[in-house]
């Protein structure tokens, strides 16, 4: 992509949220759409400390007792080792004392990442990546509850999430 085509609304972004502002996969997507092409971001890595797993409709929380008794996969559709290995329920039991299940949700939620990055770029060289991103947040705001940063910053280029 080049040089960030809207830099002063990128750089508005990260002077409120804090000068790395790439943390979540919506700051991803919607700078994506804004231009920048390279990131330095810690989130995968962070939340997986804190038995967080990333997944495309936002992120499970696996400290939660919800998991407790579930027998499926952080992601099915993911193909990283974690998920082709190990349970919910496992992760569960295993988050908040083996100091492996850091281990365990990095790689899941750096392979969330990557491939994440992986399906916008793919949906850049297709000339499809307005129809990505509209399908992308609807995945992570179901009801369409968009937060308005992302509306405005994405109408700044042209994508409508209506």
């Amino acid at each position: 992509m080049g040089m960030c085509v809207n830099l002063p609304f990128v750089c508005q972004l990260c002077h409120e949220n804090g000068f790395f502002c790439f943390r979540f996969a919506l700051d991803l997507v919607v700078c994506v759409a804004l231009g920048c092409d390279m990131f330095d971001c810690v989130f995968p890595t962070r939340t997986a400390r804190f038995g967080v797993a990333l997944v495309p409709t936002g992120q499970l929380q696996l400290k939660n007792k919800t998991y407790k008794r579930d027998f499926q996969p952080i992601d099915s559709s993911c193909s990283c080792s974690t998920c082709s290995r190990y349970t919910r329920a496992f992760l569960h039991t295993i988050v908040t004392q083996e100091p492996v299940s850091c281990s365990l949700l990095t790689i899941h939620n750096l392979s969330y990442q990557l491939n994440l990055m992986k399906s916008m770029r793919e949906a850049i060289t297709e000339d499809r990546f307005p129809e990505f991103v509209q399908s992308f947040m609807l995945k992570m705001f179901p009801k369409r509850n968009y937060p308005q940063w992302t509306i405005d910053a994405l109408h700044s280029v042209n994508i409508s999430l209506s």
